[in-house]
């Protein structure tokens, strides 16, 4: 099987399904993923990220680097490339599943379910892809490393946190492989089952979760209205916080209003091709009012992203929209082509797959630039019941605990579209693999932190340009 097909439903029994997961052993023993060789040809992890910035927005470059130098931990969140080519190189199982492709432990966070209830998920597929699951672990069992570092965690300390999260993997995963294919694709974690986590640290730990759940809950479209609008001449309209937020009527250079409404609105009504006859009928609800560019996130600093602002019956009745510019998957050169009409419908595609309940707004489009270029997006609500846990402030018991977390829930994602009746096989009952899934972290941290001193020599000398924001 190549690393780009995910299993579909064959005639194998269980007994044959765990067979396949026995032989992969052999193909890479438990105790072999410990290992980590960068070998001299790696490639120079600064010329890696230079080949990324060639397709992005060359005045938001900078900026990216800037975010990136913070500090070895938001260097690794915007790595996913350099991580990628290292994880291509190596040896691999083979067991294929629907991977986030930058599972690191802050692309795990909470938000709305269409039922209205809390859920925890990954919530950024950027990178999504099929591959050998274990890419996967190893991105979120290094970046626990890398955050306990930064966060001053001892060695035996940052051991007990990602042992957590590959523990967590490996027993959600042998449950998963005992139910029914339905009983897998319904499974998801709710606000309920990270209580359940956060009290076995204690009331202090559950004291902090109940109010990252209540804050989450506070954070939706009313909210964000207030933060990001003013008003002009009357008129609601996205308020410039340049660089970040930038009105398209300011990046055009003051073009005639019912210009940008009617080039706009055809992206919007392209969009709202990729959504289901029920949700293109609910958008329908919604008129346009003003569109801007959005600077996100660390790695993603540079891709184009804008926010659309629509109202409903009136300016009090808010949709934000985050349209993401969509390139290639950092995985793909590793694996075999997959078939995706569009690199937005591969985002879209591999969310659906992963999460256990996805955002009713979730499409796609492709857009011709002003450079004649196409472009792929893919569109989400920008702001929904949205919370995350503050990791680069965490304590050992709570990092811990955060790790359990995301690892209980990258299973359940693996599980949706992979085998887990293979994969559990392969990990087995011993903590063999959680030990060298620790050692693998701990390897990668160095290898991040000498990555992290290179693109400060970088910047230092002017090789990357930076800048502050």
């Amino acid at each position: 099987m190549t690393t780009s097909e995910v299993p579909t439903g064959d005639a194998l029994t269980p007994a044959e399904r765990a067979a396949r997961g026995k032989r992969a052993r052999a193909v890479l023993r438990r105790s072999d993923q410990a290992r980590f060789d960068p070998g001299e040809d790696r490639p120079d992890p600064v010329e890696v990220l230079l080949a990324q910035a060639a397709t992005r927005v060359p005045e938001l470059v900078p900026l990216r680097h800037g975010r990136m130098l913070k500090s070895p931990f938001r260097f690794f969140r915007g790595a996913a490339a350099v991580m990628a080519a290292d994880l291509g190189r190596a040896p691999h199982t083979g067991l294929t599943v629907q991977l986030c492709g930058d599972a690191h432990v802050m692309n795990f966070g909470l938000f709305a379910s269409p039922e209205r209830s809390l859920v925890f998920d990954v919530n950024d597929f950027d990178e999504t892809y099929p591959g050998p699951f274990e890419w996967d672990v190893k991105r979120l069992a290094a970046s626990l490393a890398v955050a306990g570092r930064d966060n001053g965690l001892t060695p035996q300390e940052r051991a007990a946190v990602v042992g957590e999260a590959a523990s967590a993997y490996r027993r959600r995963m042998r449950r998963l492989a005992e139910m029914r294919v339905l009983d897998v694709w319904y499974a998801k974690d709710d606000s309920e089952d990270l209580r359940l986590i956060a009290a076995q640290g204690g009331d202090r730990i559950l004291r902090r979760m109940d109010r990252t759940l209540a804050k989450a809950r506070t954070r939706d479209h009313v909210q964000a209205l207030a933060k990001l609008t003013h008003r002009v001449d009357g008129k609601l309209r996205i308020a410039p916080a340049p660089p970040l937020i930038v009105p398209l009527s300011d990046l055009l250079g003051g073009s005639a209003r019912t210009d940008l409404d009617t080039a706009v609105g055809g992206l919007v009504e392209a969009y709202a091709q990729s959504l289901s006859p029920e949700r293109r009928q609910l958008l329908s609800r919604f008129h346009l009012v003003d569109v801007a560019r959005k600077v996100v996130g660390v790695g993603s600093v540079g891709t184009r992203c804008w926010i659309f602002l629509l109202a409903g019956r009136d300016d009090d009745d808010p949709l934000l929209l985050q349209a993401k510019e969509a390139q290639d998957s950092v995985l793909a050169p590793y694996t075999a082509p997959a078939a995706y009409e569009s690199q937005g419908q591969r985002v879209v595609s591999g969310q659906r797959l992963m999460q256990a309940t996805s955002d009713i707004f979730l499409g796609w489009m492709r857009v011709t630039g002003l450079d004649g270029l196409g472009r792929d997006f893919y569109v989400r609500q920008l702001l929904d019941w949205k919370g995350g846990v503050p990791v680069e402030t965490m304590r050992p018991e709570g990092l811990r605990l955060l790790a359990r977390a995301c690892g209980f829930s990258l299973a359940r994602g693996h599980a949706r579209s992979g085998d887990p009746i293979a994969i559990a096989s392969y990990l087995g009952m011993a903590d063999t693999f959680d030990r060298a899934l620790t050692a693998f972290a701990e390897a990668y941290a160095e290898q991040n932190l000498r990555d992290y001193d290179a693109l400060v020599d970088a910047a230092r000398t002017g090789r990357v340009p930076t800048a502050e924001g």
